[in-house]
């Protein structure tokens, strides 16, 4: 049954969408074409190598294509005079895959047990020169003639294994085509096809009854009437009957016979007998196969042609090609190909075939189409449900819940909501089965094609498709090991049907059979297979309870007799759970559950009730719903070893021990629970609702999460309010919900019992919409003050059009019945300005964009007064000014003759100006929006109309719905194909939007459906280079971090902050409840556990009020508590918990703890309070399921790295390695926390990449720990300063890393890892017994380790990102933690237990605390530190510090300390510490600050909170550390500096510079100073020996990209104690506006200013004798200037096209130079050229000496192909660099991309590389030693190899954390100095 879809047969091609390449692949030179002769478009393979260039099927070689089929055609033709190779591999029923090829490349068949290989003979076309040529050869193998022909192959795979192999066929796996070919398709099938056959034909030869067929039209080639197909195409079949040589090759026949013949029966023939030379060895009679066929019959004598036929001047065409050569053709209606020679390169161009004309076709002939394909990618669905609320599934892993929604299933990360989609069901999906491994999912859909389908879940592949039942397919079961699945449905007759189906080979080869079924007149709602036996299974209905067995084939059932319990409805049924070894593996208990409440018992064995129970409500409320008396009624159960968890019609979930004594746990809902689910560990259960709702309840700490909501009816309506983020949707079932636009989270739902909303519009710029109903009313809301505003009843018909203008100063509505309204949206009641009657077309299927406002606000289109008119009316009066006929501008159906009606009317953006309009004729017209002419008209756009229009907002882009599908167009519709069709709807789209930033496409329909537009392209940044940020819908881009260069915030109300803070405290604000924020009547009450937070019960209770004095509020607080209702004891126990989105997760019991007033803990569940938020409340995850970044400074973003650390690696033992790590220049402003100074012992750490830095500040030695391998986050000491702590996190396959070092002994003890991301903080405490580390944002969690062994005591998570975090040094075992959306989290680790916890306590945050002046950005808390009178002070993001009351957990004041963020606070002895953002540090006295938390004294006294004293630095504060008294300390900064602070002295001094942004190039002068540039735009000159920055010239705006130090005198290396100053050279620098700048670095000045140079310069030199700049640019141009007068000599554009990359001069006169100038100087380019010059500048001399030109392969080191036609390609490609050999005079030593990873030799004098010497990665910078054999290669793994220059042999050297872009050599060469993005490192050379 598994085979039937490939019966008749299966178009591969089709099969695997090849076109689209997603499970087919492509190598090399393939190319889709459009063929003449079979009018059709095929694909051709060329290229020398057919290894090389191939399309192979499927995908991957693990995969197969499991086509039964026994035979297979292959629709082909050989290229003319070149090779080609088809590879298929066959699998037999012994699991044996045998490769089957044939090419024109054998000479002759061989055989072996696993490999067939035939010879390909090619055919001649009939009476052409080369055919008659042909027939007196000898030879019939070898390439293929000038003139072939399309062929048609069918290959009996069943004959040739049986003849060849002896064995039996089983599946095809898989086909690769080599070049050179042209293949149309392939097609496999059971039945034998005859091309050129008729049906008549073949019944009239009584062919059909033989087996043979005429070959259907897709698998043949076009023949024109009267036209004879064999005289235009070759057929072969293999094997045949066939006597030509050579023997067993594939070769045409014109015997007749042979070609139409029809074997006698189904088997292969059988062979007579051969002779076989035994004599012979066994490999010679193996691979000389031919010598053992059939015996050689009587040849038969062919005439041979002695002269060529006579060719007329009618048969001859003659051509001229583009180049202008001519082209003799003696057949001008065939096809013929051209050779042609590249004029350039002299290399044979690609053979193309060419069609006979006028002109040569191009060779390679463009067919343009919609790109990217696909141009959509589905994100997310909102909604759960449609056919069926009853199956949701746990994965085995717990972490994806599976769902079906309408026609698509869903799994969803349960972490993050990511989900991934099941696409193919083009029905509503009505059930879902999983096996026990979560390996396969198998799903049915409902109606009459009940088609189950398994998927491989992990890569969401359709595995194999089945349709047993005819219709209403209800119920799917997984046997545990997923070799068994069971479905139940009905069969054409209406009875229902069982079907046992075979999975154990769908993975294996996609087969699944019917191992049994069976008809059964009883009821079947449910069925599952038992976990132990994948034959045994269970089933319930209404009055029946069976057991089911499969045996011998047939499947039988027992009924359980129910004796008085027979007349019931079961509703569910489940095995019992769990292993039992003293117990038989049959002896189980099966459970069922009824509607009326009881849950049966069934003994498994014995066939019979064991125990009845019958479940009541809890009484108190049985008696408020008047149910006393009644059971519940059960809808779902689902069973563990433990307990028993239900869903019943009352909205409860209920979880039972397995007595069913008690209820341990229950959790209402909206409506009833129809599925429940345990996950695998049994502590979360999974519960869906009939209102669409899906939710996760967490056992252990009660907690309920709810992770979809949805409508439960028909979409038919969405807006998008861009500002807030907010979209609003309606719906069939009566209700308005507005989701949050970034997490697509539902955040209010109002409900309308009697009234059914079908249009609603958002208001441009405020936050209120306006909503529609089916009744005629018109009612606007404001979301903002929660109120409606005004309300309209002059319609009487449902109203189908809903819209406000663009700027927002009208609002529009239409009604079904023609009136049209026009309101004032600028005043408070939306008065009503006009009523037109009879104006719309009456009809409801307009709705509901019956109205369409143009984008100026000018004009407002509709259809009407009737069908056939489209009106534009002014936007202000609705005076018409515009009527189009549509049946006058469309032209009319030629088969039906009816005139053409409009359907659809929608305004195109302003830039195009047009109006669309679709018709009842399934057309699109375009009209000039002004002018109403009709531009064009498109058609059939979709089959059966079009529901809904969209045009993006650059007008580049159209998307219709209709058809149930998506289409996407090219709006100016210029392309081939102007259109991609995507599914997933089940029912035609409503409504379809693109979202105001461009980068999704929003359609709603059954569901809520967010595709991604993948041609969205960012709009590019404003001229000043301020990145603007989109706020707008549905997702952030990743936010750039504040850089140094922040302006200064407007001082309009922050002036009066900053002069005094404020002498009143702000008390915290607890917000009232919803209930008395308004007077609603007849609201319902507000429901427990499922309700949606801002749920309105009744819309059409909600009245207008005037008057101010009365409240009007319709929207209630979206974070509503939720009760849990637990019943383990006699009176129950109440816990209220915040939305799991504000709660951080704590290991600690239900029951969490907080410190009273006297700081005593007591045993008292937490009553959270809600609080009211100002401003933006941020989201922690994206609409992806992707956590947010946070948008402050304080948190730790890791710098963005391409290449982690080389696994391989050869490093030496430290006493034989060549270099040792000397100093380190820099220090990571990119770091937080990551510097540390003990002021009483002087100990001084900080970071640089992933090195730690010991340095001794009076002698300035430094020592190094190095262990980790990724940039260092942030360290901690401990207080007795023995042990410091370290982290790093993660990168690729590189875990985070904490490194615990003995800062005595100068060694790692431990490295702890945990954290999945990076590491934002470390905190020991007090009594220095525990260690915190907290993750960053991508997972918020708090570890507590044990500093005696460093194990883990306990871990939490929180759901806001963390930024920092400190230990209260003053009580025991309490810190805190404050981040992301203002909060404050108070935690106690808790050791009176056995097992550690951690309790924690959520502050409250006062109002104006959380309010930003003149913004509503997120504020957020960044920083804390401890004072000793139990305060705690707080800063914030915006500025801000607060004072806080630790022993109440209560702020009580709080000032604006700042500008900017504040990143950091200390607080010592009275005194205030505060660094921020905006450069600026300063010192607070805190008098009186603690006296103001007492209630009776709040305001401050005299002389109290003042500013002492401030200091402005050069970046942003990320360190610091003080003394006890706040007079010295070190401060660092995000520019790369460590300041010395003195505050009594007002004194800075700098103790360690680098640089910000990447160093690009680095020079040496003498071995003391070294100057270095980068991206900052900065030029530095260091001190080598004391790494202190000498002195910096930066030029802003710009980028410094390469330098280099013009020739001097080196200074003389002399022992003398006089140090007399060294006069340095100048400096010459390039820049990336192009400009050349010369440095004067005695006088600390700029001399000169260059612009050789359009584009920027990127390798610059001065000439040996320093006469002249040489520098070269990104386009290849190399500038020789004068650096005395500024002019440039010379431009040298030999390497155009290709960055130079490289210029090396050599240093001293090349005397054995053999030409006349004496020095020589090189260029390298990225296309891996070389040009060697010799120059002599004083007679303006420059000659080329040689070129060189290292060959590489045509792809790239990741596989792919590289693009000359790209710049970018050189970008990707390993650094093209040479020297010049300090060793060998003649030498050039270079390293880039080629065949091998080596360094190549190359000498000048013998003009050839003379060695190489390997390397394990491709090389980013090179540099030779000058006094020693030693070369110095850099890697982009972080790598710096030193390798000896004559024998090869390298060492490693680990340390950097980036990429390695820059190495050079002292002049003396006992230095090696390395970089990697802004760190210096000085390698001391040991050899």
């Amino acid at each position: 049954m598994s085979q039937l879809w490939q019966h008749p047969y299966v178009n591969v091609f089709k099969h695997l969408d090849v076109p689209s390449w997603k499970k087919a692949t492509k190598e090399g030179e393939v190319n889709a074409i459009m063929d003449k002769a079979i009018k059709g478009t095929v694909h051709r393979i060329t290229g020398s190598i057919p290894a090389g260039n191939y399309i192979q099927l499927p995908k991957l070689q693990s995969q197969s294509l499991g086509l039964t089929g026994k035979y297979v055609y292959i629709l082909f033709k050989p290229i003319p005079t070149k090779y080609f190779v088809v590879h298929i591999d066959v699998a037999t029923q012994d699991n044996l895959v045998v490769r089957i090829s044939f090419s024109n490349l054998f000479k002759e068949f061989k055989s072996t047990s696993t490999w067939l290989q035939f010879p390909f003979m090619c055919n001649t076309p009939k009476g052409s020169v080369h055919s008659l040529a042909a027939s007196g050869s000898k030879d019939h193998s070898g390439i293929a003639p000038l003139a072939t022909r399309w062929t048609v192959l069918c290959m009996d795979f069943s004959h040739v294994l049986s003849l060849y192999l002896n064995r039996k066929f089983s599946y095809l796996k898989s086909v690769r085509l080599c070049a050179n070919m042209m293949v149309k398709n392939i097609f496999t099938s059971d039945n034998l096809y005859e091309p050129g056959l008729t049906v008549d034909k073949a019944k009239k030869a009584g062919l059909l009854g033989k087996g043979l067929n005429p070959m259907p039209r897709d698998m043949s080639f076009p023949a024109q009437r009267g036209e004879n197909w064999n005289d235009l195409y070759d057929f072969i079949r293999f094997p045949n009957d066939n006597t030509k040589k050579p023997f067993d090759s594939i070769q045409f026949s014109d015997d007749p016979e042979i070609r139409q013949g029809v074997p006698s029966d189904s088997e292969p023939k059988r062979v007579n007998p051969r002779t076989v030379n035994v004599s012979q060895c066994v490999t010679d009679r193996v691979t000389m196969i031919n010598k053992i066929t059939q015996p050689k019959q009587k040849m038969k004598r062919h005439k041979v042609t002695t002269e060529l036929p006579f060719v007329g001047v009618d048969d001859v065409s003659i051509v001229k090609d583009s180049v202008g050569e001519v082209h003799v053709f003696a057949h001008p209606e065939e096809e013929v190909v051209v050779h042609q020679e590249n004029t350039k390169s002299g290399q044979p161009r690609q053979i193309s075939k060419l069609s006979t004309g006028s002109y040569l076709q191009p060779q390679n002939p463009e067919y343009k189409s919609l790109e990217p394909d696909p141009i959509l990618r589905l994100k997310r669905i909102v909604g759960f449900g449609g056919c069926s609320f009853r199956d949701a599934l746990w994965t085995s892993d717990g972490s994806t819940v599976i769902y079906p929604c309408h026609a698509v299933v869903i799994a969803m990360k349960v972490n993050n909501g990511h989900q991934r989609f099941f696409i193919g069901h083009t029905d509503k999906v009505s059930c879902i089965g999983l096996n026990g491994a979560g390996t396969l999912l198998a799903s049915g859909q409902m109606g009459p094609l009940s088609v189950v389908r398994i998927w491989k879940f992990d890569t969401g592949e359709c595995m194999a498709m089945t349709k047993t039942h005819a219709h209403s397919l209800h119920s799917l079961s997984f046997s545990h090991r997923g070799s068994t699945l069971c479905g139940v449905g009905k069969d054409s007759h209406g009875k229902n049907m069982v079907v046992i189906w075979n999975t154990s080979k769908v993975m294996k080869n996609r087969e699944v059979s019917v191992m049994a079924k069976a008809h059964s007149d009883v009821d079947i709602s449910r069925m599952k297979i038992a976990g132990f036996d994948d034959m045994r299974m269970v089933s319930c209905g209404r009055d029946n309870v069976r057991l089911w067995r499969v045996k011998e084939g047939q499947l039988r059932s027992a009924p359980v007799n129910l004796g008085e319990y027979h007349l019931m409805e079961f509703t569910d049924i489940c095995f019992e759970a769990g292993y039992h070894a003293d117990k038989d593996p049959a002896d189980r208990i099966v459970y069922a559950c009824s509607k009326t409440g009881h849950v049966f018992e069934i003994d498994l064995q014995k066939v019979s009730i064991k125990h009845v129970r019958r479940l009541l409500p809890n009484e108190n409320k049985a008696s408020k719903e008047k149910q006393k008396g009644t059971g519940l009624a059960i809808n779902s159960m689902s069973v563990n070893e433990t307990f028993c968890v239900m869903g019943s019609d009352d909205g409860y979930l209920r979880l039972w021990p397995l007595d069913f004594e008690h209820v341990y746990l229950e959790a209402e809902h909206e409506g009833p629970v129809t599925a429940v689910d345990f996950s695998a560990d049994g502590m979360k259960i999974l519960a869906g609702t009939s209102t669409g709702n899906l939710g996760i309840l967490d056992i252990s700490t009660r907690g309920y999460t709810t992770v979809m909501r949805s409508h439960t009816g028909r979409i038919s309506g969405v807006a998008v309010d861009p500002y807030r983020k907010h979209m609003a949707t309606v719906s069939s079932d009566f209700t308005i919900r507005v989701w949050d636009s970034d997490t697509l989270q539902q955040l209010y739902d109002f409900s309308a019992p009697n009234e059914c909303p079908c249009a609603i519009s958002y208001h441009p710029s405020r936050q209120i919409f306006a909503c529609g109903f089916e009744s005629g009313v018109v009612r606007v809301f404001n979301v903002q003050t929660t109120s409606m505003l005004a309300e309209h009843k002059q319609h009487r018909g449902k109203i189908i059009g809903l819209a406000f203008s663009p700027v927002g100063d009208y609002l529009y509505s239409a009604c079904s019945l023609g009136s049209l309204s026009l309101y004032d949206a600028e005043s408070d009641r939306y008065t009503l300005l006009r009523l037109l009657a009879n104006t719309v077309v009456r009809s409801e299927r307009l709705g509901p964009e019956a109205i369409a406002v143009s984008p100026d606000g000018r004009r407002v289109a509709f259809i009407g007064p009737s069908e056939f008119t489209v009106c534009v009316v002014d936007a202000k009066s609705l005076s018409e000014v515009l009527r189009i006929d549509i049946s006058s501008s469309s032209s009319c159906d030629s088969k039906s003759g009816n005139l053409d009606s409009a359907e659809r009317v929608y305004f195109a953006p302003q830039n195009v100006g047009h109006l669309l309009v679709t018709t009842a004729n399934n057309k699109l017209l375009k009209f000039d929006a002004k002018s109403g002419r009709l531009l064009s008209e498109i058609g059939n756009i979709h089959r059966s109309g079009c529901s809904c229009v969209g045009v993006s907002e650059s007008g580049r882009y159209l998307v219709t719905c209709g058809d149930k599908v998506i289409k996407v167009w090219d709006y100016n519709m210029k392309l081939d194909i102007n259109f991609q069709v995507f599914i997933g709807h089940s029912e035609n789209v409503s409504k379809v939007i693109w979202t105001p930033d461009g980068k999704n496409v929003l359609s709603v329909g059954e569901a809520i459906y967010l595709w991604d537009f993948m041609a969205f392209r960012p709009p590019s940044p404003p001229n000043e280079g301020r990145q603007v940020r989109e706020t707008s819908f549905p997702n952030y881009p990743e936010p750039e971090r504040i850089g140094d260069t922040i302006h200064d915030l407007s001082k309009s109300l922050a002036d009066t902050y900053l002069e005094m803070p404020r002498r009143t405290p702000p008390r915290p604000t607890r917000p009232t409840s919803a209930g008395t924020s308004g007077c609603i009547a007849d609201l319902q009450p507000p429901r427990s556990l499922g309700s949606s937070p801002g749920r309105v019960a009744d819309l059409s209770s909600i009245h207008k009020v005037y008057d101010d004095t009365m409240c009007s509020s319709v929207l209630v607080d979206r974070t509503k508590e939720r009760n849990i209702m637990t019943d383990q004891t006699s009176d129950c126990d109440s816990i209220e918990i915040l939305p799991s989105k504000m709660v951080p997760q704590s290991l600690s019991d239900s029951y969490k703890k907080i410190r009273s007033a006297d700081n005593s803990r007591q045993n008292t569940p937490i009553k959270f309070q809600t609080k009211k938020v100002f401003g933006k409340r941020p989201g922690t995850t994206s609409p992806t399921g992707e956590p947010v970044k946070p948008v402050c400074v304080k948190h730790f973003l890791a710098r963005k790295k391409e290449y982690g650390l080389a696994q391989r690696r050869y490093t030496a033992p430290p006493n034989q390695a060549g270099v040792k790590l000397k100093s380190v220049i820099g220090y990571n402003g990119n770091g937080r926390g990551n510097m540390v100074w003990h002021p009483d012992t002087g100990l001084f750490i900080y970071t640089c990449g992933a090195v730690i830095i010991i340095e001794d500040l009076d002698s300035g030695k430094q020592n190094f720990l190095m262990g980790h391998t990724e940039e260092i986050s942030t360290v901690a000491i401990q207080n007795d300063s023995q042990v410091m702590a370290s982290a790093s996190g993660s990168f690729g396959i590189s875990p985070s890393q904490i490194c615990i070092w003995d800062l005595q002994q100068q060694v790692c003890r431990k490295v702890l890892s945990h954290h999945e991301h990076n590491i934002v903080c470390l905190d020991y405490s007090r009594d220095d017994r525990f260690l915190i580390s907290v993750g960053d944002y991508q997972d918020s969690s708090i570890v507590v380790w044990s500093t005696l062994n460093y194990e883990i005591l306990t871990t939490s998570k929180t759901t806001t990102a963390i930024h920092d975090l400190k230990w209260d040094p003053f009580s025991v075992n309490e810190f805190v933690s404050v981040g992301q959306g203002g909060s404050v989290l108070f935690w106690l680790l808790d050791e009176t237990r056995n097992n550690v916890c951690l309790n924690v306590h959520e502050a409250d945050v006062p109002e104006e605390l959380l309010q930003k002046h003149g913004s509503n950005d997120v504020i957020e808390f960044t920083s804390i530190d401890f004072s000793g009178d139990s305060t705690l002070y707080i800063s914030t993001n915006n500025g801000k510090v607060s004072a806080w009351d630790t022993r109440h957990n209560t702020c009580f004041m709080h000032w604006e300390a700042d500008n900017s963020e504040i990143v950091l606070v200390i607080c010592r002895n009275g005194r205030l510490l505060t660094g921020s953002v905006g450069k600026n540090l300063r010192m607070w006295t805190l008098t009186g600050v603690s006296s103001m938390r007492s209630a009776d004294n709040p305001s401050m006294p005299i002389g109290g909170l003042t500013m002492e004293d401030e200091m402005n630095l050069d970046g942003s504060v990320v360190a610091a550390a003080f003394d006890e008294s706040l007079d010295m300390g070190i401060v660092g900064t995000s520019c790369g500096t460590l300041w010395y602070i003195n505050w009594p002295e007002r004194e800075s001094i700098r103790l360690v510079s680098s640089h910000v942004q990447k160093i690009n190039s680095l020079s040496c002068f003498g071995n003391e100073h070294l100057a270095s540039c980068s991206d900052d735009g900065t030029l530095r000159l260091w001190n080598v020996g004391s790494r202190e920055q000498a002195l910096q010239f930066q030029v802003l705006n710009q980028k410094c990209t390469c330098l280099a130090f013009a020739p001097g005198q080196l200074p003389a290396a002399d022992d003398s104690k006089e140090k007399i100053k060294v006069c340095l050279p100048f400096i010459v620098a390039g820049y990336s506006d192009g400009t050349v700048r010369m440095f004067d670095v005695n006088k600390e000045e700029m001399v000169l200013k260059m612009h050789p140079h359009a584009v920027s310069v990127s390798a610059i030199s001065f000439s040996s004798d320093g006469r002249m700049i040489i520098s070269g640019g990104s386009d290849g141009l190399i500038a020789v200037s004068s650096p005395t007068t500024g002019m440039t000599v010379r431009v040298i554009s030999d390497h155009k096209g290709a960055p130079i990359t490289n210029i090396d001069v050599t240093t001293k006169q090349e005397l054995d130079s053999p030409v006349s100038a004496p020095y020589l100087w090189l260029a390298t380019s990225a296309d891996r050229r070389v040009s060697v010059w010799s120059s002599d500048w004083t007679k303006d001399f420059c000659e080329l000496v040689d070129w060189l030109t290292f060959p590489a392969p045509a792809f790239m080191p990741d596989g792919s192909l590289v693009s000359n036609k790209s710049k970018k390609s050189h970008e990707k490609l390993p650094t093209t660099l040479a020297k010049f050999s300090t060793e060998e005079d003649d030498v050039l030593v270079y390293v880039g991309y080629g065949m091998q990873k080596c360094i190549q030799f190359y000498s000048l004098s013998q003009r050839k590389v003379i060695r190489t010497a390997p390397l394990t990665h491709w090389s980013s910078c090179l540099d030779v030693a000058g006094g020693t054999p030693l070369l110095a290669v850099g890697v982009n793994e972080r790598l710096v190899k030193l390798v000896d220059y004559y024998e090869g042999s390298f060492q490693d050297f680990v340390g950097h954390c980036d990429s390695v872009s820059v190495l050079q050599f002292s002049h003396d060469s006992k230095h090696l100095y390395s970089i990697s993005h802004s760190e210096i490192f000085i390698w001391e050379v040991t050899v």
